[in-house]
């Protein structure tokens, strides 16, 4: 099997892409990269080093794992070359990877329309693909050709909740500004906003620790045929195992 993770160029998560990653590398699966420019970036450094934290540091980082996830994928040869969102084929994978973030720099991964185009793709060929908080945003403003609404449309979804993300914003934004406002409007506001009814967004049980893979409970993640999404981080354990067995069906 071969899965595609297109993530921002810049400043996406280290935990969404890089745990996700080793999971599916460590189960067998061949992993290849997208970025908007088809350049290799890097992750956001302030979750792997925590400046402007203060006291907040060992809560808001990456966790040791995940950094450790990290440090190896920046040796692997496939991240080192990605493709661009233009060269996407849908008929070369097998399913698609989308992570998150949150600082300005995933915005361009936000509101790409060619890998929102692929997107769709995939869902048009009803291969699996997986979202994990600000990854959800790409697969909420992707239109399905035929009905010309959201492809969340008429399915069940998690993504990041609002109380999430306007927490880390109360607790970081005398520091940081809108660090953790990547737009004005939250991502569970616009999720909501494209779905048939706002009870197919999911929020799951209140997210407070981090999950692994021997505390897979502590994550959530919603599946709505052979699509995949999660909430944040602290979800991306067993996202990656979920997405993993969904693949391999």
């Amino acid at each position: 099997m071969t899965i595609l993770i297109a993530t921002s160029e810049n400043e996406y998560d280290p935990t969404e892409v890089a745990v996700p990653w080793k999971i599916l590398r460590d189960g067998g699966q061949k992993v290849v990269f997208a970025t908007n420019s088809g350049k290799s970036g890097t992750a956001d450094q302030r979750m792997i080093h925590g400046q402007g934290f203060g006291i907040l540091k060992p809560l808001l980082i990456a966790q040791k794992a995940a950094i450790a996830a990290y440090d190896e994928l920046l040796v692997d040869e496939a991240f080192k070359n990605p493709v661009s969102y233009d060269d996407i084929e849908v008929d070369d994978y097998d399913g698609l990877v989308l992570p998150g973030g949150h600082a300005k720099g995933i915005i361009p991964y936000l509101e790409s329309k060619v890998l929102q185009q692929a997107i769709a793709g995939f869902f048009e060929a009803q291969k699996p693909v997986g979202a994990i908080c600000h990854g959800v945003i790409p697969v909420c403003r992707a239109v399905d050709a035929k009905s010309g609404k959201s492809l969340l449309y008429g399915r069940k979804t998690t993504a990041l909740l609002k109380r999430q993300e306007m927490l880390a914003y109360n607790l970081t934004r005398f520091n940081l500004g809108d660090y953790y406002r990547t737009y004005p409007t939250t991502v569970e506001d616009e999720v909501v906003a494209a779905l048939r009814s706002p009870d197919d967004f999911l929020q799951g049980p209140t997210p407070v620790l981090r999950d692994s893979l021997d505390k897979l409970s502590r994550g959530f993640t919603v599946r709505d045929g052979n699509y995949l999404s999660a909430r944040w981080p602290g979800d991306a354990h067993r996202f990656g195992i979920e997405f993993l067995a969904m693949s391999n069906e």
